[in-house]
């Protein structure tokens, strides 16, 4: 069954292909069947520059998600008391 559960934003950064690196403009976010991750359903996450082309998609299940957001808490927490993060 499709769950339809998608988010997404606007963001700022860089991402890197095979042909180096290129802009990226747009996240989405959703929990959904996926194309390669042998797994029932998957957190699907899509980074891309919808202008380039340029895109870096991932397929995981809840429990490496969940670490990807609890690593990027902790990253950014680390960076905002270090004073350097803007």
């Amino acid at each position: 069954m499709c769950t339809y559960i998608n988010k997404q934003t606007d963001i700022a950064g860089s991402g890197k292909g095979a042909d180096g690196w290129f802009p990226l403009s747009r996240l989405t976010v959703a929990f959904d069947h996926p194309v390669a991750a042998q797994l029932g359903h998957a957190v699907l996450v899509d980074i891309q520059d919808p202008h380039t082309g340029g895109r870096i998609a991932l397929e995981l299940d809840i429990a490496s998600a969940t670490a990807l957001a609890e690593t990027l808490q902790a990253a950014i927490a680390e960076a905002q008391l270090t004073g350097l993060a803007e």
